[in-house]
């Protein structure tokens, strides 16, 4: 625990920026996905902070997210946050056919929800603003200024 320095021991100092050599090891433990597993629903997910309930750990904003009120901004997010979860999956479980189908499924929704956000409330990303007669990106007020979930 103490380095030797001539004959009085130093302590470990924890300041200087490395791993000093006198600093213990861990050995962390990172939850490994099975294919198949349990999966959230969306906005169960998205609360949560993760699709997965195997990985369901501590998450520091959980009480305030549960109280984020639902509106059409916030069902975009939530599918946004699933199709990002099963792509994450796919990325180290490419062979998973549900997992696929599920992503598919998802990304159609969150394409059908943000073409009828933005046709409603006007656009969520740039490149949603080519879609309209002219350049309506910088229009106030922007989506999570608003309380109502809405941009109207």
């Amino acid at each position: 625990m103490y380095p030797e320095h001539g004959t009085e021991p130093v302590p470990c100092g924890d300041a200087c920026g490395i791993l000093p050599s006198c600093a213990p090891l861990a050995v962390p433990y990172v939850p490994f996905q099975q294919t198949g597993a349990k999966r959230y629903e969306q906005m169960e997910a998205l609360s949560s902070g993760t699709l997965y309930p195997g990985l369901d750990l501590p998450f520091r904003a959980k009480k305030t997210a549960a109280a984020v009120a639902e509106g059409p901004l916030t069902q975009l997010q939530a599918l946004e946050f699933v199709v990002q979860e099963l792509a994450l999956y796919l990325d180290t479980h490419p062979s998973d056919g549900e997992a696929f189908a599920l992503f598919q499924k998802y990304t159609a929704m969150e394409q059908e929800a943000r073409a009828a956000y933005a046709a409603a409330n006007g656009p969520v990303m740039r490149s949603d603003a080519a879609a309209s007669k002219t350049y309506t990106w910088p229009k106030d007020p922007w989506p999570w200024n608003e309380t109502n979930g809405g941009r109207g």
